[in-house]
């Protein structure tokens, strides 16, 4: 090993990783990883990618095979706490995992994204040892999904094991909610809604509101909320939004992220048309999706998408890999038909720009893949008291909403949360206890057994006693 590495490793704070692939999802992981003070190793084929990150950030970087036993060592394999592998190419992504493991005592994580390795990604985790394996296509279909079942919706994350819900979105012109305060909100909505909804984060101009009850809510905030499930449509319906799924939707591009979301939508009833210009792929959809419709053609050509009925469809989701593509699709729906639009962006970092155009739903795979692995470095950090379940990063970053299972007694537990000393820019949202969503009150108090989910304007929290000042 290099002194520069012995040097870096004697001065290490956090956990020990290694990153194998310097792509998207690589450096995401970078950023936020180096950022909340863990000993970050990358591994990368391409000189030009480790030299760019290692001069951005405070890691250590080397060029070669990321599977290879030799350069595993040099990176310092031995004594790493995790090996992180998120190359293109699934296969080097489970050979890396496999050879850490038979040489270190790690934990692995594994970005797998084909369908045939994903159907079976229960067995390969168990067999090859792996802490998880992740698809951000799968994933980020997911997320769609979930969206396109309740279009009004510009996000729906959802916690407790699908129980619970965050759904974001904005105040129109003349809503009910437009001028009133949060507490007159649950006046007049009665007490059913008032108990069991909760308004956790607010967006005016790009500033970040955590509201209290005397929050006054104006037109075209951006409004996240968390409620159980079926309180969650119930309180849009009485505020005014519809809350049925659509019943059609129009997919351009037949890559893998195409195929799992025409599969979980065809399997919710919706019915799906997807537009493909390789007849060679549109075969095969054809024989994987027999119940969708599958048009072979180019998914960008204006006339083909009036043809093919673009004007009359209810939902519009372009996945063609090239995210300009996308962004123009989507403002070309938008002005030719009344369709929930959902944009996926892979790479575009431009936020205000993104945010200006009027998009509708935006979906950040990488975001997905990056957030699902810093939940688990957390909780492999702080496993003492609570384990983080879920992690959601909102409103670019600037917010997080954490779900903590709470596995000992600590600080936090059987106190009245009006009796604990919390962090200002912070809101316990719900307590999800033996299978019941409580929207907690001042008398409340966190239990042994109970997921928490908080939402927060500070970062890096590890452990449900970081609520605290």
């Amino acid at each position: 090993m290099s002194n520069a590495l012995k040097q870096k490793r004697s001065g290490e704070r956090g956990l020990k990783i290694i990153i194998v692939g310097c792509g998207k999802v690589g450096q995401t992981l970078v950023a936020q990883l180096s950022k909340e003070g863990h000993d970050i190793t990358l591994i990368d084929n391409n000189a030009q990618k480790i030299q760019e990150l290692t001069n951005l950030y405070d890691v250590m970087g080397i060029v070669g095979n990321g599977a290879s036993y030799s350069v595993q060592i040099e990176a310092g394999i031995e004594d790493t706490d995790l090996i992180i592998a998120v190359t293109d190419s699934d296969e080097l992504n489970l050979l890396c995992c496999t050879v850490a493991k038979r040489v270190g005592n790690c934990s692995a994580i594994a970005r797998v994204r084909t369908p045939d390795y994903s159907k079976e990604s229960g067995y390969l985790r168990d067999k090859l040892g792996l802490a998880m394996i992740i698809n951000p296509e799968l994933e980020a279909a997911r997320e769609v999904a979930r969206i396109l079942y309740l279009p009004t919706a510009l996000e729906v994350s959802t916690f407790a094991h699908g129980q619970a819900e965050m759904i974001k979105f904005k105040v129109p012109d003349g809503n009910l909610l437009d001028g009133m305060t949060i507490v007159e909100l649950g006046r007049t909505l009665g007490r059913h809604i008032a108990d069991n909804v909760l308004i956790c984060a607010v967006e005016r101009e790009r500033d970040i509101h955590i509201p209290s009850g005397n929050f006054r809510i104006q037109k075209d905030d951006l409004i996240s909320f968390v409620a159980a499930r079926p309180i969650a449509k119930t309180f849009l319906e009485k505020i005014g939004f519809k809350t049925h799924a659509v019943k059609n939707t129009m997919i351009i591009g037949g890559g893998k992220s195409a195929y799992y979301l025409a599969t979980l939508l065809l399997h919710m009833g919706i019915s799906v048309k997807i537009i493909e210009s390789s007849q060679k792929r549109c075969e095969e959809l054809s024989i994987l999706l027999p119940k969708a419709v599958i048009i072979n053609g180019d998914g960008t050509n204006e006339e083909l998408l009036k043809e093919e009925g673009i004007e009359y469809i209810e939902s519009f989701v372009p996945l063609t890999g090239i995210d300009e593509e996308n962004i123009m699709l989507t403002l070309h729906a938008k002005n030719v038909s009344q369709a929930k639009v959902i944009t996926k962006i892979n790479r575009i970092t431009f936020n205000d720009v993104v945010d200006n155009l009027d998009l509708g739903s935006v979906i950040y795979p990488k975001f997905i893949t990056s957030e699902a692995i810093i939940a688990y470095v957390r909780a492999k950090k702080d496993s003492m008291n609570s384990n983080i379940e879920t992690l959601y990063h909102m409103f670019d970053s600037r917010v997080e909403a954490i779900e903590f299972r709470v596995e000992n007694e600590s600080k936090v537990t059987n106190i009245p949360l009006m009796d604990l000393n919390l962090k200002k820019g912070l809101l316990i949202s719900f307590i999800h206890r033996n299978g019941s969503i409580i929207i907690p009150s001042g008398q409340d108090s966190i239990q042994v057994g109970d997921t928490v989910m908080v939402v927060t304007t500070h970062t890096g929290f590890n452990s449900i006693q970081d609520i605290l000042n």
